[in-house]
């Protein structure tokens, strides 16, 4: 796909992916694989943490769909192929946190998605993109138990760093 036409954001937002939509991908192996590089590529590109989440969440029983979003994710890489994580020297005034989660945002389990970046200064140095263990019945309380998973990871990266 080197050659392919770049996309702006790496996923779909006028859709929602669900386990049983589509017929299933013959190559098993091939989705696993390209799944599994995107994970690891999120070390150094955050930006795609959230899109890589939501495949690997099919990996058991990938979809065309599916298929089709993980080459999303690698045309919004081609365009922004000089993005990444670059870490520069700063002074650490302080921990600044934002947090995220969406509504029931899964169409087969219903649960909400939470995320959540840390930056000490100037630099990104965790982030996450988690579903939520269990279903929230308001968008309140699927923003209080994304929040409440930030402020236990900052905690945890505050007394680290004291």
């Amino acid at each position: 796909m080197t050659k392919c036409n770049p996309v702006a954001t790496p996923v779909d937002t006028d859709s929602k992916l669900s386990a049983t939509s589509g017929p299933a991908f013959s190559d098993l192996t091939l989705y696993r694989s390209l799944a599994g590089a995107l994970q690891y590529l999120t070390f150094t590109r955050p930006d795609i943490a959230y899109a890589v989440q939501q495949e690997c969440l099919f990996m058991h029983d990938p979809r065309e769909p599916h298929m089709h979003a993980l080459k999303r994710i690698l045309r919004y890489l081609q365009g922004t192929i000089n993005h990444g994580l670059f870490l520069s020297v700063s002074t650490i005034s302080g921990l600044t946190t934002y947090s995220d989660a969406d509504w029931a945002g899964c169409p087969d389990s219903r649960r909400s998605t939470s995320d959540f970046c840390i930056f000490p200064g100037d630099n990104l140095i965790s982030w996450s993109s988690k579903r939520q263990a269990t279903v929230s019945r308001s968008s309140a309380e699927a923003e209080y138990r994304g929040v409440a998973n930030t402020v236990a990871e900052t905690t945890w990266l505050r007394n680290l760093l004291l």
